[in-house]
């Protein structure tokens, strides 16, 4: 299932918990790392293994994953060993190096699952793949990894400026500096060559609704086909962005018709251009996005 919109809730917040299922997020990412301060993450694995048994997943109204602490940070293990049992949806790995650190989290959830009774390799895996220096290097690697958890791959740049020094993240105009631009054209292509989920990173001003359907349309006519939010107000905004309009899908529609017209011709004509076999292609997807987003519990319209 492609996600549009994915809501980092911190763990340690029972409130905010509680507002998670009202969100209409594709995604819930139960946060147990950056938004839970070192002396409450013992704190807050009983919240989100509460809140994961209280929503078996074939009754859940979004999928919930969990973000746990770095593998090495001391504090991973004993995020796994509180929410597995709970069956969740996936779990997300931050400053991850590459493959290898995915693949290490794999063997964990092989174990777990068993202790569980969970189905083997039914938690996915959601690596944030550029927060330290060394890991854009091995994007390309994620493609013949053979990770069968993988189920995306996205990026971000606050946590990737801290590990190189960086005093910004920004160009002069605003938007990302070089560096980071380079990081995320590098996770966009990694992504598709693994064939996988590409997910956009966060839009740092909730508040910004405007700049964030803005970056969110830019994101998709790249290729990006979801994006991680920090506050609810981002999620409809972020799902009405991700999801095909009328226009497209109309469109989609006649560029197929088109094709089938013809059979076994590789090259048509549409409103005075030839379309050939990436127009069709792009049209099948956009259809299918269509079909998946505005039908049944997922519509937003």
């Amino acid at each position: 299932m492609t996600l549009r919109s994915l809501l980092f809730v911190p763990g340690d917040s029972p409130r905010k918990l509680a507002k998670g299922d009202a969100a209409g997020a594709d995604a819930l990412i139960l946060d147990l790392e950056d938004s839970v301060a070192p002396e409450n993450k013992a704190g807050a694995r009983p919240l989100v293994s509460a809140y994961l048994a209280e929503r078996p997943r074939g009754a859940r109204a979004t999928e919930l994953w969990v973000r746990i602490n770095p593998l090495d940070s001391g504090y991973a293990l004993a995020d796994l060993a509180a929410v597995v049992a709970g069956d969740p949806d996936g779990i997300m790995i931050p400053k991850a190096d590459g493959p290898a650190e995915v693949r290490r989290l794999s063997h964990y959830l092989d174990a777990l699952e068993v202790q569980a009774g969970l189905e083997p390799g039914s938690v996915g895996i959601l690596p944030v793949a550029t927060e330290t220096a060394a890991a854009p290097f091995r994007l390309g690697d994620y493609a013949g990894a053979g990770l069968t958890r993988l189920r995306g791959l996205t990026w971000g740049a606050e946590d990737l400026s801290a590990a190189v020094g960086a005093s910004t993240n920004l160009d002069p105009e605003g938007g990302w500096a070089f560096t980071y631009r380079l990081a995320r054209s590098l996770t966009l292509l990694a992504a598709h060559a693994a064939g996988v989920q590409a997910i956009e990173t966060l839009h740092v001003d909730f508040s910004d609704e405007a700049g964030l359907r803005e970056s969110c349309r830019r994101a998709r006519a790249e290729g990006f086909t979801g994006r991680i939010a920090i506050h609810p107000a981002q999620v409809r905004p972020i799902n009405e962005s991700f999801t095909p309009s009328v226009a497209e899908a109309d469109h989609a529609r006649r560029v197929v018709a088109a094709f089938a017209a013809t059979p076994g011709v590789g090259v048509v004509g549409l409103d005075g251009k030839m379309l050939d076999m990436p127009h069709l292609k792009q049209a099948h997807a956009v259809l299918a996005a269509w079909t998946a987003f505005t039908t049944g519990d997922r519509a937003d319209e």
